[in-house]
């Protein structure tokens, strides 16, 4: 045969075997959820129409027959997708966008159409879609493992739109399990420490404390801070001055300091009560009052002689590099006045109080008399007074003769003992003698916490934070989250690791733009846990 002939039979056969393979293209499965429901309602003319909801962050085996199963219940089977900023498994999900999620789905022969949801849960969409079937996954066999309580919900909402419930068969696989083994963005110590502590401790009484909790009288008392974030962009050095010139772009506004933590405590404890200080002049009443949770009952005291508290950052826009402070508040001493009606507040609130949380930021809120009134009249006292540029080196842990549990920040703990570099451990153990105090916890940055009870010893928890936006108010969350769970009984260890998951929520958000929500975080304890 010749080299520069080929039989004609021959040129098509290889046309035929390089032909590139095309996919099908699945896109047209993608709908939005609006279009999606008229769009049902055009075809369905009788057939069973079969929706299924959920995350889907790592489509799986078990995902695959649980879709599959569910479209031999029906006609059409429609499968709607939690919304990336709704995803409640902690601040490193989901792993895969919402966009990505919904093209695998669209990939599989046994799904007919997929949207992206428009809430949080399912209940809004099987009202709006109106399915014969509401399919869930063999998971939901056991309805106490639904830690949301969704499910009753959902339930609900199927019957009342015509349908029914089904719970598809099958062995139970986790997308957490496997994006923790396999796609985890915590080191390998970490999920070392967390599988060995799942062992050890397990989840089971983390959920009983939250539970138990729950029914608890909180009582929080501290410094009301607006937190105000000034946007800029850096437009380069003044001509006549080594000064930086930048051009202000927009402007935020954040409930801070003990406010902040009402609100986080407020959603694991609806019985809380607030009693801070607010300015005659510039008081913001308004805006902090739309901030509260609705379930906090505040009580308000008032300086003649001061705003309320401002503490002003400038940003650069850009890189979100903090530049400068400016503190807006009256940092001299109240008068008698008002240390008789701040003692006389703790006196009457404190005693009624199951737990008491003390955040002290140094700005003379709290006197000598009502620090005293705390730790005569409180039940259980969780203590943190935070170093700030107000007060650094002026204003320390120990001002509280007596304490259940203190809770700072190691800088905070090294300026208490007067040491940069000593032993941590000695500090806390010689903290614990000085101020009465059986449990105290440091927390550590990027280093996670160390824990500390008089009876159990000393552990220590890995952070389990990913990507860091904004540090500011990190402390506060860890302390709201831990010491409502030291105060229910549950273990220093444990109590930390709910504290640093906390903590990893809040420095995935910017300033104090969204507070814990209980079932998110156990969910993301449990994803950790897996």
């Amino acid at each position: 045969m010749s080299l520069t002939h080929r039989p004609e039979s021959e040129d098509v056969m290889v046309a035929q075997t390089t032909q590139a393979v095309t996919a099908p293209d699945t896109s047209a499965k993608i709908m939005p959820f609006d279009a999606l429901c008229q769009h049902i309602q055009q075809i369905r003319q009788g057939r069973t129409v079969v929706l299924c909801h959920g995350v889907f962050d790592l489509l799986h085996i078990g995902h695959i027959k649980h879709l599959e199963a569910a479209r031999q219940l029906g006609d059409i089977l429609v499968v709607t997708l939690t919304p990336d900023q709704w995803v409640n498994k902690g601040p490193n999900r989901p792993a895969f966008g919402q966009q990505l999620r919904a093209e695998a789905l669209a990939a599989l022969a046994c799904v007919d159409y997929v949207a992206v949801n428009l809430w949080p849960k399912a209940v809004e969409t099987i009202e709006h879609l109106k399915p014969d079937v509401f399919a869930k996954g063999a998971d939901y066999q056991n309805r106490q493992s639904d830690l949301s309580g969704n499910l009753n919900e959902e339930e609900l909402a199927i019957q009342n739109v015509g349908g029914r419930l089904a719970i598809t068969p099958g062995q139970v696989f986790s997308s957490s399990t496997l994006i923790n083994q396999h796609l985890s963005l915590l080191p390998e110590e970490t999920r070392s420490y967390l599988a060995d502590f799942s062992r050890r401790r397990g989840f089971g009484e983390i959920v009983k404390a939250f539970d138990k909790a729950a029914s608890f009288k909180v009582l929080v008392v501290g410094e009301a801070i607006i937190d105000q974030y000034d946007y800029c962009q850096a437009i380069g050095k003044s001509s006549k001055e080594p000064v930086l010139a930048v051009r202000h772009t927009s402007q935020e506004r954040f409930i801070g300091g003990i406010l902040a933590v009402a609100n986080h405590l407020a959603a694991f404890a609806p019985a809380t009560t607030l009693l801070t200080t607010l300015g005659r002049q510039d008081s913001y009443e308004s805006f902090i009052r739309g901030h509260l949770n609705r379930t906090i009952q505040p009580q308000f005291l008032y300086r003649d002689d001061a705003p309320t508290i401002v503490k002003q950052r400038y940003i650069d826009s850009y890189f979100f590099q903090k530049l400068f402070e400016v503190y807006h508040l009256n940092d001299t001493l109240p008068d008698g006045e008002y240390d008789r009606q701040i003692t006389a507040a703790i006196e009457r609130l404190a005693p009624q109080a199951d737990l008491v949380v003390v955040v002290d930021f140094g700005h003379h809120t709290l006197t000598d008399n009502a620090i005293a009134a705390l730790a005569k009249h409180s039940r259980f006292l969780a203590v943190n007074a935070q170093s700030n540029a107000g007060n650094l080196g002026y204003h320390a842990i120990s001002k509280y003769p007596r304490a259940d549990l203190v809770c700072i920040a190691e800088n905070e703990m090294r300026l208490e003992s007067r040491d940069r570099h000593g032993d941590l451990r000695d500090m806390i153990q010689q903290l614990t003698g000085r101020m009465n105090c059986p449990k105290v916890m440091v927390t550590r940055g990027s280093n996670g916490c160390l824990v500390y009870d008089v009876k159990e010893g000393f552990a220590e928890i890995p952070a389990v934070a990913g990507v860091v936006k904004d540090r500011m108010g990190a402390g506060d969350t860890f302390l709201s989250a831990a010491a409502l769970c030291v105060a229910a009984g549950l273990s220093m260890e444990s109590a930390g690791l709910v504290g640093n998951a906390a903590g990893a929520q809040a420095v995935a958000t910017v300033g104090h733009s969204r507070f814990l929500e209980w079932v998110g975080l156990l969910k993301q304890i449990e994803c950790l846990l897996k």
